[in-house]
């Protein structure tokens, strides 16, 4: 009899606070609804990552439903050390279509009405940080009239 394999360690990294801009929506196109969500600043706060999320970047989604939302989200920290690093995520939020209508109209929804599911990839140049290169997140997000918020988690 084979055993129940147990799940990876989760370990905390950093909540991630990602201001947002307006959202430019693009039409409905062959990939479907297209929205782009400008990314103007935000911080870093926790126990391993401490800084400020750069004006720099976007968050490109796809409404594949009026329950479902693809996020394609990419930008820039800078940590307090003066590092730089890259992040590319990806996500996936689920709702209601009445609540996730009223994310999209900028509403403030509880969060516990909201699946919102992530894998941030992170990429730096810096020595000190080369572990982040090489290692798996994942995260759960809130999403907030005017910003993101993602507690993120390395995978063990």
């Amino acid at each position: 009899m084979r055993t129940i394999p147990q799940p990876p360690a989760l370990t905390f990294l950093a909540t991630l606070r990602v201001d947002v801009g307006e959202p430019i929506d693009a039409g409905i196109t062959p990939e479907g609804h297209r929205r782009i969500v400008p990314i103007i600043g935000g911080t870093v706060t926790g126990p391993q990552l401490q800084g400020r999320v750069m004006p720099a970047g976007a968050d490109y989604q796809i409404l594949r439903s009026a329950e479902l939302t693809e996020l394609d989200a990419r930008y820039a920290l800078e940590l307090d050390s003066g590092a730089v690093v890259y992040v590319h995520n990806l996500a996936l939020r689920r709702g209601a279509a009445e609540d996730i209508a009223r994310l999209n109209r900028g509403e403030d929804v509880d969060p516990g009405l909201i699946y919102f599911r992530c894998t941030p990839r992170f990429s730096t140049a810096a020595p000190e940080w080369a572990w982040l290169n090489h290692t798996i997140a994942v995260g759960t997000g809130r999403r907030r009239p005017d910003a993101v918020e993602i507690d993120v988690f390395t995978v063990g």
